[in-house]
C-alpha cells in the first residue's frame, strides 16, 4: 500500500472519511506506527504522554476537527486553557468534548461578525470588545471551569487599558461594545460593562495584568516546532498587554526622511557597517557610494532607499505569501551589491551566532508561513512590529541583512498605523542584542519587551527639518557613543 501520510513530518494525525487515509491510519495502526490519543486523533509520538501532544497542538486539532470555531468569552482574552484545562469556543452547537488533559466547551452562539480575528488557520477569536461582553454573561462555573473571568481580573484587564492608553482607547472600546450588543442582544451585558468602566474613569488603576503563556503547535510544511512555540509565547504575552499609541511626529516629508538617515545610519552601524557620520551624509546626500568601500555603501543606500520612503514602508503583509514576497523584495534592495550574499533569496545553508543556531535552511519558509498564524491575530502596531522584528531576528532567513530586514518589517509596521518608527543608536546596541539573545535563550519576554518599548520612545522625541539640529539632540542623548562610553539618555 502506497504510504500517503508522512508520519515523519506529522505529530497528529486526523482520521478521514478518505477510505485510502482511513485504511493507511489502520495499517499503520497495526503495525505500531501510530497510536490513537483521542477519538479521530492519533499521533506518531510514543515518548511525551497523549496530554502533552494535545496540548502542543491544541489549536490545530480544533482548527481541523471544528472548523469555523471562535474562541470566546475567557479564552478570547486570554488565549490558553484554564488552570482547570477548559477551552471554551462559540460554535454552531452546544457540547463539551474532553481530550486527553483538555476539555473543550463549545457553545451555541453567533458566528463571527465583523471585526472579530482571524486567529489560527480556520480558527477566530472574538473581538476584544465582544470578548468583554462574553465575560459578563452568567456562567455556572466557577474558577477554571467557569467560561467567564472573575469580576476581579475583568476590572484589571480594562484598568490597564485606561492606564497605559488613557480614556480615549476604554470610550473607543466601549463604543465598539454598545455597537455589538444590539447586533447580538447583549444590552444587560453591556449596561455591566459600562458600569464598571465608568466606576474605573474615576478611580486611580493600580495593578497590570499579564496572562499565562499557552502552547501550540501547527502542522503542515515543514517547520521549525520550538521556534513555533517560543513565538506563540511572545505572541500571548504581547496579546495581553496595553501598549502606548506613540505617534510618529516627523509629518512632514522632510523630517521622515531626516530620521530615515540615522535609522539607516544606525542600522548599519549595529551590523559592522561603520561610517563617520560625514561619510554617511555625503553618502546619502550624493546617492553614490564611497569608491573605497562599495558595498558598505551600498548597504547604507540600500537601507535609506526603503526605509525613507513612506509608500513603501506602509505596506505590511496581509498573508504568509505576501510575507515572504515583502521579505525578498525588501532584502534585494538592501543587499543589492553584495551578489555573493545572494540579495533576494532565501538561505541555501544554515547560519549561526556564536552559540545560537538559528533555523534550518529546509524549514525557513515553513517557520515563517507558521508564524503569520499569531501575527495576524495581534492589533496593536507596536506589538505587530516586536512580533514580527524578533521572529525574522530568530528565523535568520537569509544569509546576511538578517538585522536589517527585521529592523525594516518593524518600522514598516509601525509607519503603517502612524506610530513613531525605532531607531537602535549605537549606545543601545548591547542593550539590543542583549534582550534579544535572552529571549532566545531563556525565553525572557518581559526583557525584550521592555528593551524595545524603551527605544520606542527614545525615538519618539527624535524629530524636526533640521537634519543637523536632530543629530545635535542625538549627540546629547548619547547616541553614537559605545555602550562602554555612556547610557541612552533623553
Amino acid at each position: 500500500m502506497e504510504n500517503i501520510l508522512p508520519t515523519h513530518l506529522q505529530e497528529v494525525i486526523f482520521a478521514s472519511s478518505d477510505s485510502k487515509i482511513s485504511k493507511q491510519i489502520s495499517k499503520l495502526e497495526k503495525e505500531k506506527k501510530i497510536r490513537k490519543i483521542a477519538p479521530r486523533l492519533y499521533s506518531s509520538n510514543f515518548t511525551d504522554k497523549k496530554e502533552v501532544i494535545v496540548r502542543r497542538n491544541l489549536f490545530h486539532i480544533i482548527s481541523q476537527l471544528f472548523p469555523g470555531a471562535m474562541l470566546s468569552h475567557r479564552s478570547a482574552l486570554e488565549f490558553q486553557p484554564t488552570q482547570a484545562g477548559q477551552i471554551f469556543l462559540t460554535y454552531k452547537y452546544t457540547k463539551k468534548l474532553i481530550l486527553p488533559g483538555i476539555t473543550l466547551r463549545f457553545m451555541q452562539g453567533h458566528k463571527p461578525i465583523e471585526g472579530d480575528n482571524p486567529f489560527f488557520e480556520n480558527l477566530y477569536a472574538s473581538q476584544k470588545a465582544r470578548a468583554f461582553l462574553e465575560n459578563f454573561q452568567h456562567s455556572k462555573g466557577t474558577g477554571g471551569i467557569s467560561k467567564t473571568m472573575s469580576l476581579p481580573e475583568i476590572e484589571e484587564k480594562l484598568e490597564s487599558i485606561i492606564r497605559v492608553n488613557g480614556e480615549k482607547e476604554i470610550n473607543e472600546l466601549r463604543d465598539k461594545a454598545k455597537k455589538i450588543s444590539v447586533k447580538l442582544k447583549m444590552k444587560k451585558e453591556f449596561e455591566q460593562l459600562n458600569r464598571i468602566i465608568s466606576a474605573l474613569l474615576s478611580t486611580k488603576p493600580s495593578r497590570i495584568l499579564k496572562s499565562p503563556l499557552a502552547t501550540a503547535r501547527a502542522f503542515g510544511m515543514p517547520y521549525d516546532p520550538a521556534r513555533i512555540a517560543l513565538f506563540e509565547k511572545l505572541f500571548v504575552e504581547l496579546q495581553s498587554t496595553e501598549f502606548k499609541n506613540r505617534k510618529d511626529r516627523n509629518s512632514s516629508l522632510k523630517s521622515y526622511r531626516n530620521f530615515s538617515f540615522y535609522e539607516s545610519y544606525f542600522s548599519n552601524y549595529i551590523e559592522g557597517t561603520v561610517f563617520e557620520l560625514s561619510e554617511a551624509k555625503q553618502i546619502i546626500d550624493s546617492n553614490l557610494p564611497l569608491p573605497s568601500r562599495n558595498d558598505d555603501s551600498h548597504d547604507v543606500l540600500g537601507t535609506y532607499q526603503i526605509v525613507s520612503s513612506k509608500k513603501e514602508m506602509s505596506i505590511v503583509p496581509n498573508s504568509p505569501d505576501e510575507l515572504l514576497t515583502i521579505l525578498l523584495y525588501r532584502h534585494k534592495i538592501l543587499l543589492g551589491s553584495r551578489t555573493s550574499k545572494q540579495p533576494g533569496e532565501f538561505k541555501d545553508r544554515n547560519n549561526r551566532a556564536g552559540e545560537t543556531v538559528f533555523v534550518d535552511f529546509n524549514l525557513v519558509r515553513g517557520t515563517l508561513i507558521r508564524s503569520m498564524n499569531y501575527y495576524k491575530s495581534l492589533t496593536h502596531p507596536f506589538a505587530k512590529a516586536a512580533y514580527l522584528m524578533f521572529v525574522l531576528s530568530e528565523v535568520h532567513p537569509f544569509w546576511d541583512g538578517n538585522g536589517r530586514i527585521a529592523r525594516v518589517m518593524m518600522n514598516a509596521e509601525l509607519t503603517k498605523q502612524g506610530q513613531s518608527k525605532i531607531i537602535i543608536p549605537t549606545v543601545f546596541r548591547d542593550d539590543y542584542l542583549g534582550a534579544l539573545r535572552k529571549l532566545t535563550r531563556q525565553e525572557d519576554i518581559s526583557s525584550y519587551i521592555r528593551m524595545l518599548q524603551r527605544a520606542h520612545e527614545f525615538s519618539s522625541t527624535v524629530m524636526g527639518d533640521d537634519r543637523e539640529e536632530m543629530g545635535k539632540y542625538l549627540a546629547e542623548c548619547n547616541a553614537f557613543k559605545e555602550h562602554t562610553e555612556a547610557k541612552l539618555k533623553f
